[in-house]
Parts: structure tokens; sequence; C-alpha cells
């Protein structure tokens, strides 16, 4: 009884009666291969229906028609959103995109990229957790281009495609400011994070453009997770002194303060960064530090390419502008 499921490479060659090496070069089409044995391989790949997986084969074979993209944390949106501005670049070049998340572990992005490098892929695009990326250094010099986005990398010659973290919050938690909130909170995932150190850099320069300083009780950080910023969110509210204002510092961030505070109907304002799906059909009006996210996967896509034609000579930084939108409002 032939076993279900898709046909493999083994089963053409036990079907056709030949080795597996015969049929990896019949498929591979590569030269002076017996034509009956060539005739006896192609007449088993169309009984079994056996297609060639591609992918596979390139990353096998070496063939550097493949981006790896090692990304934080594929959970967040965000870096899908990138991601799929990348495989746009990819494609249009006839390239694959491969994709794996560091969870946030050093240990993990470091293992993931030098297996990437070690199937000869075509550039990596890492969202760096790691804090020196020295063991980059020979895969770089061997010519693979390496591209860090969002956050910036160290160790090795290569680009940085960022935003401007700093100057978005900043314009962000000034504008609650001029509004005339004397108290705002900020909440934060870990600010041992580049973004968030950044972002909270940002809250800081605003608060004293105005002669302030944030209170150390309204600042919440370590918020990975929406359900985590709602909790975090709904304390804040049922204190003796609850915020008039919150800066969320990134979407998922916000959305567990809106989980809080929109059901409720508090009377809080709202900013955060990183627009998030459905933020337009919010009930309300909040303000977002908006960016365009596909020039941000585009531009790392695009350097990628041009560190492949020429390579990196020293690490060099691209700023993706911010800018405050509205989101929500609807009646």
């Amino acid at each position: 009884m032939r076993k279900t499921g898709r046909p493999t490479m083994i089963d053409v060659a036990a079907d056709a009666g030949v080795s597996l090496k015969t049929v990896s070069r019949v498929i591979n089409g590569e030269p002076n291969v017996d034509p009956g044995m060539a005739e006896r391989v192609a007449a088993a790949v169309q009984r079994l229906g056996y297609h060639r997986n591609a992918l596979a084969a390139s990353l096998r074979s070496g063939s550097r028609d493949t981006i790896g993209f090692i990304a934080a944390d594929l959970s967040n949106t965000f870096y899908m959103a990138v991601a799929a501005a990348v495989s746009t670049i990819a494609a249009r070049e006839r390239m694959h995109l491969v994709m794996a998340s560091s969870e946030e572990d050093a240990d993990i992005e470091r293992s993931l990229a030098l297996d990437l490098c070690q199937r000869q892929v075509g550039g990596l695009i890492v969202v760096p957790t790691a804090d020196d990326h020295a063991y980059l250094v020979r895969e770089v010099e061997l010519g693979t281009p390496v591209v860090f986005l969002d956050r910036p990398g160290s160790g090795i010659p290569a680009d940085a495609i960022l935003l401007d973290n700093r100057g978005g919050a900043r314009a962000a938690v000034a504008e609650m400011l001029a509004a005339g909130h004397r108290r705002i909170a900020v909440l934060l995932d870990r600010r041992s994070i580049y973004t968030m150190s950044q972002r909270w850099a940002g809250v800081e320069e605003a608060f004293a453009a105005a002669g302030r300083t944030p209170d150390p009780a309204l600042v919440i950080d370590g918020l990975h997770t929406p359900a985590v910023a709602r909790d975090a969110m709904q304390r804040l509210l049922d204190g003796g002194d609850a915020p008039t204002a919150v800066f969320c510092a990134n979407n998922r961030v916000t959305i567990g303060a809106l989980e809080a505070i929109l059901p409720r109907g508090a009377d809080v304002a709202v900013a955060g960064f990183d627009d998030f799906e459905l933020s337009r059909l919010l009930p309300r009006r909040i303000r977002i530090v908006d960016y365009d996210v596909a020039d941000l996967g585009a531009r790392a896509a695009e350097t990628l390419l041009a560190r492949a034609a020429t390579p990196a000579t020293g690490s060099h930084t691209h700023l993706i502008p911010t800018r405050l939108v509205d989101r929500g409002g609807i009646r």
C-alpha cells in the first residue's frame, strides 16, 4: 500500500527503480544522465505527482536567492507588516523570504542567524536582540550582507533602518502637556529594549522642555502583552488620583490600555506609538505616532540588495520619520 502524504524524491527513486542520486540529477537538470533512466524517473514523477520543493532545494544547494528575516516577535502585527513589505521587494527580484522569530532571546537570534548563513542565504535582515553581533563578522567577510531593522546592531559593518522613536514620543507627550494635562501616565514594554529606551528618552525630553518631570507613580514598564497593559491601566484608573492622559509606547500597550479605558468610559486622553488594525473604528478619538511601515520594510530590503552588490565598509543609519495622526472618533 502506497503511503499517504506528499511524495518525496525517495518515493520517486523507489518507483523508478533507480538511486536517489540519479533522481536528484534528473530533477535538477544535470547533464550526462542515461536517457533510459531519465525516462523512468520522469514517468515516476508523473505517476506519483511529485513536485520539486524549489525553496528547500535552493537552501540545500547554497543558492543566494533567499532573504532571511529574523524578527523579535512575530505575534506583533508590526513585524508582519514589515515582512510583507520585504516580501514584495523579494518577489520583484525573484527571491524567496524566510522568516523566523528570536522571541527577544539573544541566544535564539544568534542560532537562527548562523543557521541561515550556513544555508548561504543572499542576506539577512535582523531585528537585534543581542548586544553584540561580532558572531557575524566572518559571515560578512564571506559576503553575506546584514541590515539591522528597528534597532541598531553592533560589532559588524551594517546598515540600520530605524524609526524616529525619540522624536515621535516627544511630539505625542509635548502635545498632551500643551493641552494642560498634569497627570500623564506612561506605559512601556521593557526599557532595556532599544525602541522603548528611545521612546522613554523622548518622553523625558518633552517633560523637560515643559519644565516638568514624569511622575514615577504613573510610569509602568515591562508590559509585553495587551492583557498585562490592560491590568496596569486598570490599577491606575482605580487609584486615588487617576491620570488624565496616557502615552502608550507601542501598539499592544495601546490596545491593552484601551481595553481598560473604554468599557468604563474613563475621561483619559490616549496617545500611542504604532498604528494597529481597526484603530480607525474606535468609538473615540485617540492620537497615534504613525509612520510608513511599508517604507520601513522596503528600505531594509532595498538596502540589503544594494549591499549585496557593494559590500558595506561602515555602519550607516537611515531614519524613517514619524507623524501624529488622529484615529477613532466614529459615532
